[in-house]
Order: C-alpha cells, then sequence, then structure tokens
C-alpha cells in the first residue's frame, strides 16, 4: 500500500480527535468507531459513503429499538425469537434499496441497538459522528497523498 503513511497519520490523528470529542460530551467513544469502519466497509466514497453509513447504521438501530420494544410487550421470550427472526428477514430485504443496500451496517446498527439497550440518546450522536469521522479521514488522508506525491515531485526536480 503506497499510501501506508498518509492512511496512519490521518487516521491517528483524528482517532486522536474523536476520542476527546468523545469524552468530553461523555459519550461512548467504541460506537463513532462503529460508524467509522461502517464508512470505510461499505463501497461509496466521499459524502454518498457517509449517506449510506447514517442511513444503514441507523435503520439498524431502529430495527433494533423495534425488536426490543415488541419484546417487552410480551412475557414469552419466544415472541423475542420471533421478532428477530422476522426482523432479521426484513433488515435483508431492506437491501433491495439502493440507500440501503449495505447490509454490515444495518446489522451494526441493531448490534449496537442490543448492546445499549436501546437507548437511543447514547447511541445516535456517536454513531452519526463516526461516520463522518471516516469521511474526515478519507479527506484527510487524499490531503496527505497530494502534499506526499508534490514534495515527491519536487525532489525528483531537484
Amino acid at each position: 500500500m503506497e499510501n501506508r503513511w498518509s492512511v496512519a497519520v490521518s487516521a491517528g490523528l483524528l482517532a486522536v480527535v474523536w476520542a476527546g470529542v468523545a469524552d468530553v460530551f461523555n459519550w461512548i467513544t467504541w460506537l463513532g468507531f462503529m460508524g467509522c469502519s461502517t464508512f470505510f466497509a461499505q463501497h461509496l466514497s466521499g459524502i454518498k459513503g457517509m449517506f449510506m453509513a447514517w442511513a444503514t447504521n441507523l435503520s439498524g438501530v431502529l430495527w433494533g429499538w423495534l425488536i426490543i420494544s415488541a419484546s417487552s410487550f410480551f412475557v414469552s421470550p419466544m415472541v423475542g425469537y420471533i421478532m428477530t427472526g422476522l426482523v432479521t428477514a426484513a433488515m435483508c430485504l431492506q437491501a433491495s434499496y439502493y440507500r440501503l443496500a449495505f447490509i454490515p451496517g444495518t446489522f451494526i446498527g441493531c448490534c449496537v441497538c442490543f448492546a445499549l439497550a436501546g437507548d437511543l440518546v447514547a447511541i445516535i450522536p456517536p454513531l452519526l459522528i463516526g461516520g463522518t469521522l471516516g469521511l474526515a479521514m478519507s479527506l484527510l488522508t487524499g490531503q496527505f497523498v497530494s502534499l506526499s506525491n508534490k514534495l515527491s515531485k519536487a525532489q525528483v526536480a531537484e
């Protein structure tokens, strides 16, 4: 990977910034990294990639919340099992819609919702900022690559 240092420096710098911001706002740091990971795992780049990460993560959070909420109305755990199966099928089917086509992002959002017992206030801000963090890392890496290329050309010209 020719641009490994550019990737490493931009990811490292912005991870430090994110960790500090998350601490200041008392957000769960790993949630942001889940959103960031979603950005890099899906196939789109730039703003479109960020929106894909947001849409799929948030749809997963919604599906997870639905399972938790619907299951809480019934005594039998069987209802939860059935809801999980139905919602899992629905999450896979939603991939027919282009904007929600990255199924792993949906499953990440759903798992995050389960991990935090459906606490949407704790989940949504860091997850969205994480998608933005992925975009920022991508853009900063591009700037570092451009700078590195200019420096290389200047050295060759000397």
